[in-house]
């Protein structure tokens, strides 16, 4: 298959993972965060870490948009259907992401609640135009990657003049995210010596907004596309550069990424949306301008006001190590409900429902036990 077996060719996986042997200083430890879910899946749907030295480790991070939403919203989101009797929107990855007290959006669905999945926003947009007595709300989530389609839905609606469509919005922004998790580096956080920069996300938004990390942090990114050879490629990228004592945002995935991202993509996304203040991220507390919500033009297709409900601050499941995990903290197989009583089956954190999460990584891609040490 033309562009695709050429990025998963097993010589030069081998050539690959010689040169990067090759190149490790035995003396030292490198550990690498992915911060996006993707690459996760990625290093351990093909084999990754085991191709790596030993002293070379993947931290995982915060990349999984559903993953990172706080319970909160989703006990907004479901509170919506029970006071408000909205036909509430959204994709499946999250139907079965717990809320609080265990609830989800498919048992609010199966109790009775107008709960739909989409698989794009122009399903949104057909069942508010189809069904005119109901009111359609979109659960919109996700990182810079999700959020174009967002913006043209609003402004499609807006053209159409449909009245009857609104949207919950929790697009989040990743630069923000990775600040925090760079912030948090020290005693308390995790110590990193490279990124792998998101490959989805920076279609959009470019290599620049990157540049503060090796600015301020002193941390080498290497944006970094999803098939094997691509992560392989950029972790050889990045042990050079912490080798070599360079510290610069570089681009492996540059078939994709430009310096300055989608400009139209970018463009829709300033016309429709403002910078929230503040933001809850599941793992990572509230910072600042880390997520979006609908401009003051667009206010009436803003469901937070046309349909306000109050919730109570989330609360996590006793146990659940989702919040460490995703601040890289922690392994999947360090949380002790993983492989007990969380499963893909029965979910008790959002890691491991979703198709991003780092636990499903690790509970579809490798040996169910846990492990008694960090290193995987």
């Amino acid at each position: 298959m033309k562009y695709l077996d050429e990025f998963r060719d097993r010589q030069l996986a081998r050539q690959l993972a010689a040169a990067i042997a090759a190149a490790v200083d035995p003396g030292r430890e490198y550990r690498l965060m992915e911060f996006c879910g993707g690459h996760t899946h990625a290093i351990f749907r093909y084999g990754i870490q085991q191709l790596m030295p030993p002293n070379l480790r993947f931290v995982h991070g915060p990349g999984c948009p559903v993953c990172v939403l706080p319970m909160a919203r989703l006990d907004q989101a479901i509170a919506m259907t029970h006071e408000h009797g909205v036909t509430l929107c959204t994709y499946g990855d999250l139907m079965r992401v717990p809320a609080s007290r265990r609830q989800t959006l498919l048992k609010a669905k199966a109790a009775g609640a107008d709960v739909r999945m989409v698989y794009s926003t122009q399903d949104v947009l057909r069942i508010a135009r189809d069904e005119p007595g109901r009111q359609v709300v979109f659960l919109a989530i996700g990182f810079e990657t999700t959020t174009p389609p967002t913006a043209v839905a609003i402004l499609q609606a807006r053209a159409e003049g449909l009245k009857n469509l609104s949207v919950l919005c929790n697009h989040v922004l990743t630069p923000p995210a990775l600040r925090a998790i760079l912030e948090l580096a020290g005693p308390e956080g995790v110590r990193l010596d490279g990124i792998l920069g998101p490959s989805h996300v920076s279609t959009v938004i470019g290599t620049r907004p990157y540049a503060f990390v090796p600015h301020e942090f002193g941390v080498p990114v290497v944006i970094a596309g999803f098939e094997p050879l691509d992560v392989m490629q950029s972790v050889l990228m990045l042990v050079r550069q912490i080798n070599t004592g360079r510290c610069e945002v570089e681009n492996q995935y540059s078939r994709a990424v430009s310096e300055s991202g989608n400009v139209r993509a970018l463009e829709l996304m300033a016309s429709v949306f403002v910078t929230r203040p503040s933001f809850e991220w599941r793992g990572l507390g509230f910072l600042p301008e880390s997520a979006l919500a609908l401009a003051e033009d667009y206010a009436d297709l803003d469901a937070e006001r046309r349909f306000p409900v109050r919730v109570e601050g989330g609360h996590e499941i006793k146990g659940c190590e989702c919040p460490a995990i995703l601040r890289g903290l922690k392994e999947p197989t360090e949380c002790r409900l993983f492989g007990t009583l969380c499963t893909p089956d029965n979910p008790m954190g959002a890691c491991m429902v979703s198709s991003e999460g780092a636990c499903a990584a690790y509970w579809g891609h490798r040996s169910h036990r846990p492990s008694s040490g960090r290193n995987p």
